[in-house]
């Protein structure tokens, strides 16, 4: 129980930490980008336009919200941690328990560091995620809608309690699940790549006889994850973008988004639009040539 409290304290201040790096991030998901670009340079040295990162879009935020702006939808952010936490430990300590008891019925333990044994540990692990993700989805997409209300300046999600009353008028219980198959495809296959390649990379590259081998265990286990992380970004951004998509704030409708009738549809039409990455970075962010942005409707060439 302690763990578990020191895991939601650990995880409710690291939610406070980054909250404005996501709030920033789904803004730019959703295509939303207020500042026009500046001529900057490239790794390469050349001269390219480029959108504004981080820090402006932070300044452009506090500038109209103040600094108190930067945390729009913490509160069901923080809600949802806190939960998916509690869930997840409870569901995982289950899944421990009835490990341990299948072991003791067959007398047969999978050895620690095989394959088998990073097969089960996964699959515990996949069922502790996928639990607590779907019981946190709710606050999930009010935390999305929430901040994708600074498009728009509306005020129509302005507390949890408030906003729960809201999407179950508007779109029934549905609604809190806007989004959500796409969120659990993408945890799944991001577990499973991540612990796949961090065991065949730790079978096969790495000696045991080598001197500091967990240390570098654990950056192989992080590189691993940020790869992971990485190719499974499309269901985050199709995801996201579901959960806000048609729910009568500006940015879930055009010309921020077209309306999609299912998140294949709109996979689809991100992958034709070449838009797929778009918010996986909040730097370096060059301009693509000849796209048409929803704030202004200019083209930039």
């Amino acid at each position: 129980m302690a763990d578990t409290c020191g895991q939601v304290l650990l995880g409710s201040g690291l939610t406070v930490l980054s909250h404005p790096l996501m709030y920033i991030k789904v803004l730019v998901q959703v295509g939303h980008e207020p500042l026009p670009p500046s001529l900057g340079r490239n790794l390469f040295g050349r001269q390219v336009y480029q959108l504004p990162g981080l820090f402006a879009y932070a300044k452009h935020i506090i500038k109209i919200d103040g600094k108190v702006g930067l945390f729009n939808g913490l509160a069901p952010r923080l809600c949802a941690g806190t939960i998916g936490t509690l869930v997840h430990s409870s569901v995982l300590q289950r899944c421990q328990d009835a490990g341990k008891y299948e072991v003791s019925r067959t007398s047969q333990k999978a050895e620690e560091g095989s394959l088998q044994h990073v097969v089960n540990e996964t699959t515990k692990e996949m069922i502790a995620r996928s639990c607590a993700t779907i019981v946190t989805h709710p606050f999930h997409v009010i935390t999305l809608r929430c901040m994708v209300q600074f498009i728009g300046r509306e005020t129509k999600y302005s507390g949890v309690f408030d906003s729960i009353v809201t999407v179950y008028k508007n779109e029934g219980v549905l609604g809190f699940f806007a989004g959500l198959i796409p969120r659990l495809l993408g945890d799944i296959l991001s577990l499973w790549i991540c612990n796949m390649l961090a065991h065949l990379v730790n079978t096969y590259a790495i000696d045991d006889s080598m001197s500091h081998t967990g240390e570098i265990k654990n950056c192989a286990q992080a590189g691993t994850g940020f790869f992971a992380s990485m190719l499974t970004y499309p269901f985050v951004l199709v995801s996201n973008l579901m959960a806000v998509n048609d729910c009568g704030l500006a940015g879930g409708l055009p010309p921020y988004a077209s309306i999609y009738p299912t998140w294949v549809d709109c996979w689809r039409h991100l992958s034709l639009e070449g838009n797929m990455s778009r918010g996986n970075s909040l730097f370096f962010r060059k301009l693509p040539v000849g796209k048409t942005y929803a704030i202004d409707q200019k083209r930039f060439f």
